[in-house]
């Protein structure tokens, strides 16, 4: 055994043991905490070590939980780890499942497979399906998706296609049609939509059936690289096929009407209304969006705040774009506000959005607003996290001489 490899086990022994202590350590919150409990407190825990506890919760009662509630606590706990570039200790984790007697099950094992992916560590996912065997574990397009998943998911676009021509012929399996939904997406996010209709024409010759999802990726694709009228021929095609026409799908035609006529959002989104389809935040996002690269802040504000009157919610992306607008267009005191909304529900923008907001402050004086904003992160996220902000707060003038901790906390 190399010594790289010897010392991942050691890591993964550690890392298992110090979750079971966890565990064994608070009992009565474990034994409480149902796994829809646990999922929803990794949300909002953006703290790596309080993360990890929560997690041990989960697997402590795996039995007791249905394996997709399992899977997802992992993926929110690996994606928090790797938020903080903790990658020996996602290694350690999804190692350390490798020696439960569940390994054998071939979902279990390409929930590590996406894991790896999530975390952007490619080759640790293709290691883990290249162990198949020696882990007793029965191969099908089930986990080679997932390998296709990782890879799409660690941006290795170019892989899938290798991966494609390799893996069935080696380990002698029929790729499904969700495999070359698969491959079309990964020719997609390449920017390379052609080589992805190319493969449609291939799947039809081959009478394998063509989801609205593979279509979408392919329109998606042309949109972002400048060719509506190519798109728009794809939809005809998607449309006479007899496809499900989704919200994700009338949301990529928003997406490309973004720069335009906000009222033509409008017609769109009520054409989407009235054929039954319920639009959703990310439809709404894009007229608000829309409203805001016109300097029509008042409209832009309007959509945001009736988001619950269409039974929406506002999501990150939500919050992110408010802001940046806001911000540009110096209202800032309108943007606290939102910062506020979004802290209140979990939702908090990256620290570039944030930043232009509490510099606003500071510049039209609002030193009370400035220095609450940043005492909420200091409080939301962990001190490996914060540097940027306390290199801002230095810069702002905004840091307390003599720190009052008492006082903080209260506030």
């Amino acid at each position: 055994m190399s010594s790289s490899s010897s010392a991942i086990l050691r890591r993964a022994r550690h890392l298992s043991t110090a979750v079971a202590t966890a565990a064994t350590t608070d009992v009565t919150s474990s034994a409480s905490m149902t796994i829809s409990k646990a999922k929803s407190k990794l949300k909002t825990e953006h703290d790596t070590d309080k993360a990890l506890n929560i997690y041990s919760t989960v697997k402590a009662n795996y039995s007791a939980s249905s394996p997709g509630s399992a899977n997802h606590a992992q993926q929110i706990t690996v994606r928090r780890l790797a938020k903080s570039h903790r990658f020996s200790d996602i290694e350690a984790l999804l190692e350390s499942h490798k020696s439960d007697p569940r390994i054998t099950d071939e979902h279990f094992l390409s929930s590590l497979i996406k894991s790896y992916g999530i975390a952007g560590m490619f080759e640790q996912a293709l290691n883990t399906y290249n162990q198949m065997e020696t882990l007793k574990t029965p191969r099908s397009a089930l986990s080679f998706n997932a390998l296709l998943t990782a890879c799409l998911k660690s941006k290795n676009y170019d892989r899938a296609p290798q991966l494609f021509d390799e893996m069935p012929a080696k380990y002698r399996f029929r790729p499904d049609e969700y495999s070359y939904g698969m491959l079309v997406k990964s020719f997609c996010d390449a920017g390379k939509p052609e080589l992805a209709i190319d493969k449609l024409k291939e799947m039809d010759k081959k009478g394998m059936p063509i989801s609205g999802i593979t279509y979408t990726s392919i329109i998606h694709s042309l949109y972002k690289k400048g060719n509506p009228t190519e798109a728009e021929k794809i939809w005809d095609e998607m449309v006479n096929r007899g496809c499900l026409i989704d919200v994700a799908a009338n949301n990529v035609r928003l997406m490309n009407a973004v720069d335009g006529d906000p009222e033509n959002i409008k017609s769109m989104i009520e054409e989407m209304s009235n054929a039954a389809l319920k639009p959703d935040t990310i439809s709404y996002n894009y007229l608000m969006t829309c409203y805001c690269k016109k300097g029509m802040m008042k409209e832009a504000k309007e959509v945001y705040e009736k988001l619950e009157e269409h039974c929406c919610q506002p999501n990150a992306a939500t919050f992110r774009t408010l802001l940046f607008y806001l911000c540009k267009n110096e209202q800032f005191e309108t943007g606290y506000k939102v910062f506020k909304h979004s802290v209140k529900v979990n939702k908090i923008p990256d620290f570039s959005t944030l930043k232009h907001l509490v510099e606003g402050l500071a510049k039209k004086s609002r030193t009370k607003d400035a220095k609450g904003m940043i005492r909420t992160m200091r409080k939301k996220f962990p001190p490996n996290m914060l540097v940027a902000w306390a290199k801002i707060e230095k810069e702002l003038g905004l840091a307390s001489t003599v720190p009052d901790p008492a006082k903080e906390a209260r506030t």
